[in-house]
């Protein structure tokens, strides 16, 4: 019995080293398989380039137009640019213990091995904060005993070489959000528009509640339901765990949050956001913008750019089986400080049937009659005024080719004559550049540019953003109507050269980018520039607002405006490729072009027809959203110039004279008493002005223009029809003009005036009666006397012009020092004046 003791002893002392030894044995291949481990170097984590998207805003800085990266967008932020909530809910949920442990929890390791035994394959769960950071930055996605080895080791490693504040600033910026979304500045702006440090409670527990599973628990997926229940479930953690109150618990658990729209086509304003990118590439390299974070800060005003794409999307269908217009653009522009607010680049940038990416705002187009405007105002800066007058009548200008419009030899191609017409086919006779410009004549605006200068027009148009015409030899007259090509773009910045007094702001993109620092590496600054005299701006706009004027079927479309003053100008290309507008307040310009891009044409119908009404649209849908405010109204013209210049154009010569002594008026004759004698004789502008002076003397020979036969003709043929409805009308053949002068308006026939009474800087009572007491003298007997008071006018005196009475504080004086001026008239008008001081006191 003992032996058999003995000897299951010994077995069991066998059996006992044996284990030691496969333990011993065990140790030793763990400690080698430890010493092979590859562990990530972490001396250089917190100076690790995490790749952030470049993102494009709108004016606003909140609405995301474009996540440039492709594969990720992600923003690092500060963790002092975190909500509170945010991270008072992420760790309530994922980790409540982050600040007290070491990187793991053992017993969350130990429930997670069971667990994991038990499931007969390796979990994932029992990660502490540390440790999915450690997972995220630096290892492998896989499930795999190293892999969880190394991350235990990590994340201890980690803990001692970094704050807990860098860890979790780290795990807010890089978890997932469900598919390209990282990082909680991303997940905020993208889920509710807002940056990360704004985010309330009860959207900062629905942040918490993804990253577990960020592609089960989207929003925008079939578990919203799921979503719901989790975030309920973060906010009874964070009661529980004393981050918000009973009291915050009850209020915060009934919150409706609201989701943005899910963004499907991931850009927004397409065709602008794309247009800024490309800049940014061309300045700062396409490394720097796909990965380098930029946050660029767009001009883009989102809400109205929604209004003009709706608006567009409403009236497309129709434009092109009405018209065959199956495209259309449009750009807004902020003309005070030319930032683009909106940019429609097509009907559809999804739609390739129609080459939708195609930005048409940016190409070339014909502008057709919207030129018009760049050429009378170089007209009106040379001379002419709105009231100069062309004759709208058939006219050749091809000096190739024969006043009636035949080639002058074989040698000449018909094409090379060149006699425009309107759309309606008439010929409307003498009319002011007022009427021509505000009804879109043709012919006249060809004269306009003939007598301004194709170059100096063009350097007018540079002046004002057009920089696309740089070959004025191609274009010649035709440049007027459209000859030359521009793009929506510059155009309509051009125009607001006219809405803002003639000051230009080029246009603009961007208002501010930042690097992922948040430093500024470029801001918008004002650079406003007088391209234009203002005189001339507020001349153009005042024609173009003029209900009075402009074509009456396109009145409609402005009377809704809220009574607001609105310039408008259509065009349309004499092959009706392309149609446009350009519209314009004092704070806002909007521009607009219908047609194909592949440059065929469309039906047969004028801008006004296709692309007014949503060009009306859209501003009637805005209308509201810019303040109102008017035009300054331009000098008037003077009245002292050519009659052809002021209106006049049954002739060109006129003479002045006093109405006492019917002889020719001079610079002492009184206005009321001068009379203008026009002589009756009929001709073309050419016949009375000098191009290159206009308000130069009367040419000699006016033949020494090469276009006055031309224009003359059609002038003279003009006339010899409307002679016949007008028998009263008589060409001067010859007229007697006055040689001398008015001798009864002269100097020496000014009366004497003195003021007698009170005398210069006497003290005058402010309630008390006052007389003026006035001595005058002279040729002819006094009429009257004027009283005026620091210039300003105060009353006439007749019945006995020289006294005048008054009360000073009747009339409205004030105390201290004032001028008294008196004028006297005689019984011709000639007239004089004198001043005193006086103190006036209670």
């Amino acid at each position: 019995m003992s032996r058999r003791r003995s000897r299951l002893s010994k077995y069991i002392k066998v059996i006992i080293l044996f284990f030691i030894s496969l333990i011993f044995i065990g140790f030793g291949l763990v400690a080698i398989w430890f010493s092979t481990l590859q562990i990530p170097d972490l001396g250089s984590f917190e100076t690790r380039i995490v790749a952030q998207s470049t993102k494009i805003f709108d004016r606003t800085g909140k609405i995301l137009l474009y996540n440039v990266h492709s594969d990720t967008k992600r923003t690092v932020i500060p963790f002092d640019q975190i909500s509170e909530n945010i991270k008072n809910a992420t760790i309530a949920v994922e980790d409540v213990e982050f600040y007290t442990h070491i990187g793991i929890k053992p017993s969350s390791i130990m429930r997670a091995i069971l667990a994991d035994i038990a499931g007969g394959g390796l979990a994932q769960g029992g990660s502490t904060i540390t440790q999915q950071v450690v997972k995220n930055a630096l290892l492998t996605r896989d499930k795999t005993i190293t892999r969880k080895l190394k991350e235990w080791i990590i994340a201890i490693k980690l803990e001692r070489i970094i704050s807990k504040e860098q860890i979790f600033a780290t795990y807010l910026n890089e978890a997932p959000y469900g598919g390209n979304i990282y990082g909680v500045e991303e997940a905020s702006k993208t889920f509710f528009g807002k940056e990360a440090i704004d985010i309330d409670l009860a959207e900062a527990a629905y942040l918490a509640a993804i990253p577990q599973a960020p592609t089960f628990y989207s929003p925008y997926g079939k578990n919203k339901d799921r979503l719901d229940l989790r975030q309920k479930l973060v906010l009874s953690k964070m009661k529980e765990n004393g981050f918000i109150t009973q009291e915050e618990y009850d209020v915060v658990i009934k919150e409706e949050v609201t989701f943005l729209e899910k963004n499907t086509t991931g850009i927004r304003a397409p065709h602008f956001a794309l247009y800024v990118k490309e800049y940014l590439t061309e300045k700062y390299g396409q490394e720097m913008v796909d990965t380098g974070g930029l946050k660029v800060t767009t001009t883009l005003n989102y809400e109205i750019q929604q209004k003009a794409e709706d608006v567009i999307s409403k009236f497309a269908t129709n434009l092109e089986s009405q018209f065959g217009a199956s495209n259309v653009a449009m750009v807004a522009i902020d003309p005070k400080t030319g930032d683009i607010l909106v940019m429609v680049g097509s009907r559809n940038y999804f739609d390739k049937k129609i080459d939708g990416n195609f930005n048409v705002t940016t190409a070339r187009r014909q502008p057709g009659s919207t030129f018009k405007p760049f050429v009378y105002a170089t007209s009106f800066m040379k001379g002419y005024t709105p009231e100069t007058v062309l004759f709208d009548v058939k006219t050749e200008f091809s000096t190739q080719c024969t006043v009636e419009g035949n080639p002058k030899d074989s040698s000449v191609s018909p094409e090379k004559c060149y006699s425009p017409d309107d759309h309606d086919g008439l010929y409307e006779g003498p009319m002011t550049i007022r009427y021509a410009l505000a009804q879109s004549r043709n012919i006249p605006a060809v004269k306009a540019l003939y007598l301004s200068g194709i170059r100096d027009s063009i350097a007018t148009a540079e002046a004002m953003g057009i920089t696309s015409l740089t070959t004025p030899d191609r274009y010649g007259l035709t440049l007027v109507l459209g000859g030359g090509e521009v793009s929506l773009l510059e155009l309509t910045s051009a125009y607001g050269v006219f809405a803002n007094d003639g000051i230009r702001n080029p246009y603009r993109s961007i208002l501010k980018v930042e690097d992922s620092d948040g430093n500024v590496l470029e801001e918008a600054k004002n650079d406003p520039v007088q391209s234009i005299p203002p005189q001339i701006a507020r001349q153009i706009s005042d024609i173009l607002s003029d209900p009075k004027v402009r074509a009456t079927y396109l009145n409609p479309y402005v009377e809704s405006f809220g009574g607001k003053q609105v310039a408008m100008k259509t065009g349309t290309t004499n092959d009706y490729r392309d149609v446009w507008i350009e519209g314009y307040t004092p704070n806002l310009v909007v521009g607009a072009w219908a047609g194909k891009n592949d440059n065929t044409p469309m039906n047969k119908k004028v801008a006004g027809l296709i692309i007014v009404p949503v060009w009306s649209a859209f501003m009637k849908s805005v209308n509201n959203d810019f303040p109102i405010e008017y035009f300054k109204k331009p000098e008037l013209s003077p009245t002292d110039v050519k009659p052809v210049l002021r209106g006049i154009w049954k002739g060109g010569v006129s003479f002045k004279t006093d109405s006492i002594s019917n002889k020719l008026a001079t610079e002492y004759t009184p206005p009321e008493l001068t009379k203008e004698t026009i002589i009756n004789s009929v001709h073309s502008i050419l016949n009375w002005v000098d191009k290159k002076d206009p308000n130069g003397d009367i040419p000699t020979d006016p033949n020494n223009d090469s276009q006055y036969e031309y224009w003359e003709y059609g002038v003279r043929k003009w006339f010899s029809g409307w002679k016949k409805t007008q028998p009263d009308f008589v060409e001067a053949v010859s007229v007697i003009i006055p040689t001398e002068k008015d001798d009864i308006h002269i100097p020496e026939n000014f009366p004497k005036v003195v003021i007698s009474s009170p005398l210069d800087n006497d003290i005058i009572k402010m309630n008390s009666r006052t007389t003026i007491n006035i001595q005058a003298s002279g040729k002819f007997a006094i009429k009257k006397s004027e009283l005026y008071v620091n210039d300003k006018y105060i009353m006439t005196s007749e019945q006995n012009p020289n006294t005048i009475i008054f009360i000073p504080k009747d009339i409205g004086f004030q105390e201290g020092k004032s001028i008294i001026k008196v004028i006297v008239y005689d019984s011709v008008l000639n007239r004089s004046d004198a001043s005193i001081d006086i103190n006036v006191e209670n």
